[in-house]
């Protein structure tokens, strides 16, 4: 999945379409290297996403606002000083490069009309949003790189920009045939790679794509292609190139069975056989936020939740060393009971074992099989016997001891992992408010003391079967108690995957029979939101909530139920109508 040139030639495209002429009308920053911009054009109001982020970095027009912090970043105010209600006059892309350069004009303080462009440089971990003056000085970036970051650019307040070259490429949009082949052959390596190795904008999937149109092994090495194989290569090569100066695009999404495995700006034919297909998309802008919102989501939700990680996992590595030490120790005490059984033998058969014996041989009366027993020659058979039935009462103290630990710490670690599964189904910061205060109620987490509390607006999830009925999915395990023992009442059913943390699902009966069908649904709900939503098929428990209990003194989210139902199912909740 590649945000390479050509998918950016894509977005320009749509950009200019919409964009050019209109007005910024509001600039927030959501995030710390993510920019919202309102525009006001022709055509209505557009929202254009910009994000920065290495890890996922993207520019789409989008229709979802995002709330902002309540004090703006320092780069957002800049904007506004500098853009607020300026015009759009054109949103540009050098060659085929991940780069957009929007120029806008505006009246300064003076009243004076002023030309600024904004630069997006969609590069990976080098991904930024600059602010350049009409001269083509840097004003400000959202990320700023001294020379102790980066030796090949500067961007700070005052530098001039400059594209960064750090890799000789070749411009896909003016080579001829002759120049083509000859970056080619210049490498010597696997086709494909050394299409996307010789021009700019062109990713590993592109160059796959146009090998298979040409024909052409993609793996086979440059020096082994033939000039035929060259020409139908350069071929394919400018009719794609002739499709985007043309402004001809046709964002498509691929998939293998049910799985979006890649997305073009173009049909990738390579995809549409077997299980392979296409579906293709109304604009690039709607492929990308159909394909990376759920990403960008999980990828922002880690990165805040990054720290409640670290505790929990630091806690549940912490107590699995000290479970694992008992279950040893546990192992050791296992012992008692032959040191019982010697001390006896020793009672009752050692009158004629003679002083300084090492060892004497007795039948053991339990089993009838003969066992030797060690003995200490220094001291008498009565005080051998004493010192066993010592032996004994330690290890039974040391059993039983253990045996009240080990159930508490096992208890412990399933409550750990069930914080873990619920930071990993969390799709919102509200969603770690409620987990949070769960480490706090714990002991994992310090209280802040004079802070305000956090106020909770978390809501399970709310699903809707294709039957009608209403399914909620606890998101943690404060939310699983409620919904089980306070919203649910008797006889709603209630499901949970077989032997891992995950949600508690409450199906809300009404009146009548539960069909068969929104009892697969409301289990694959329960497959999903655990910890085998990885595995093809979890194993579901499922009763009605009447026979659902509460230990006195359990942690939260922990229940107990004797007689149930169980179903295997697979985690394929794509179908399922979610309530927002």
């Amino acid at each position: 999945m590649a945000f390479d040139g050509i998918t950016i030639a894509n977005i320009v495209k749509e950009l200019n379409d919409c964009l050019t002429g209109g007005r910024l009308y509001k600039i927030a920053q959501p995030e710390e290297d993510e920019l919202l911009l309102t525009v006001k054009a022709a055509g209505g109001q557009y929202r254009l996403l910009i994000s920065a982020d290495a890890s996922l970095p993207l520019i789409y027009l989008t229709e979802k606002n995002k709330p902002s912090p309540l004090t703006a970043p320092n780069f957002c105010m800049l904007l506004r000083k500098h853009l607020q209600n300026g015009r759009i006059l054109s949103i540009t892309q050098p060659g085929l490069e991940r780069a957009v350069h929007i120029e806008l004009e505006h009246l300064d303080e003076m009243g004076d009309l002023c030309r600024k462009t904004l630069i997006v440089e969609i590069m990976g971990k080098h991904s930024n949003i600059i602010f350049c003056g009409s001269d083509g000085t840097i004003i400000d970036s959202i990320k700023r790189v001294s020379a102790l970051v980066s030796s090949v650019r500067e961007v700070l307040p005052g530098k001039p920009y400059f594209m960064p070259q750090t890799v000789e490429k070749g411009d896909p949009l003016t080579v001829g045939a002759d120049g083509f082949g000859e970056r080619l052959w210049a490498k010597p390596m696997p086709a494909f790679k050394a299409l996307y190795q010789s021009f700019t904008g062109i990713s590993p999937v592109v160059a796959q794509e146009l090998c298979y149109r040409a024909k052409v092994d993609g793996e086979m090495p440059v020096a082994s292609m033939g000039m035929e194989d060259m020409d139908r290569l350069y071929w394919e090569f400018e009719n794609v190139m002739k499709q985007i100066r043309a402004g001809e695009f046709a964002p498509c999404i691929a998939y293998t069975g049910k799985e979006p495995v890649e997305f073009g700006a173009f049909a990738l034919t390579m995809y549409s056989q077997g299980e392979d297909h296409l579906e293709y998309c109304e604009s690039m802008s709607a492929l990308l936020e159909h394909y990376y919102a759920e990403k960008n989501a999980l990828t922002r939700i880690r990165q805040k939740s990054a720290d409640l990680r670290k505790i929990v996992q630091t806690a549940l590595e912490r107590t699995v060393k000290k479970y694992d030490l008992q279950l040893r120790q546990m192992q050791d005490t296992q012992k008692r009971d032959k040191y019982r059984i010697y001390g006896e033998l020793i009672n009752t058969y050692g009158y004629n074992v003679p002083q300084g014996s090492k060892s004497f041989t007795a039948i053991n009366y339990y089993t009838g099989d003969p066992v030797e027993i060690p003995l200490d020659e220094t001291i008498s058979p009565l005080e051998n016997a004493k010192k066993y039935f010592d032996k004994y009462a330690k290890l039974k103290r040391t059993y039983e001891a253990l045996s009240e630990l080990t159930a508490e710490v096992k208890e412990e670690i399933e409550h750990l992992e069930s914080v873990s599964a619920a930071l990993d189904i969390a799709v919102a910061e509200e969603d770690l408010v409620q987990i949070r205060q769960e480490l706090v109620q714990s002991g994992y987490l310090r209280k802040t003391s004079g802070g305000k509390k956090e106020k909770i607006t978390s809501r399970p999830f709310h699903y809707i079967s294709s039957d009608g009925y209403h399914i909620y999915v606890g998101k943690n395990n404060f939310q699983n108690d409620e919904l089980t023992f306070k919203f649910a009442s008797g006889n709603d059913w209630w499901f949970h995957a077989k032997g891992m943390p995950g949600s508690h699902v409450i199906v809300k009966v009404g009146e009548g029979e539960l069909p068969d069908q929104t009892f697969e649904e409301a289990a694959r709900l329960a497959a999903y939101y655990s910890r085998g939503r990885q595995q093809e098929k979890v194993e579901i428990d499922y009763i009605q909530k009447k026979h659902v209990k509460k230990p006195a003194g359990a942690k939260p989210g922990f229940v107990v139920y004797y007689t149930n139902y169980s179903m295997m199912i697979d985690t394929d909740i794509s179908g399922m109508e979610q309530v927002e």
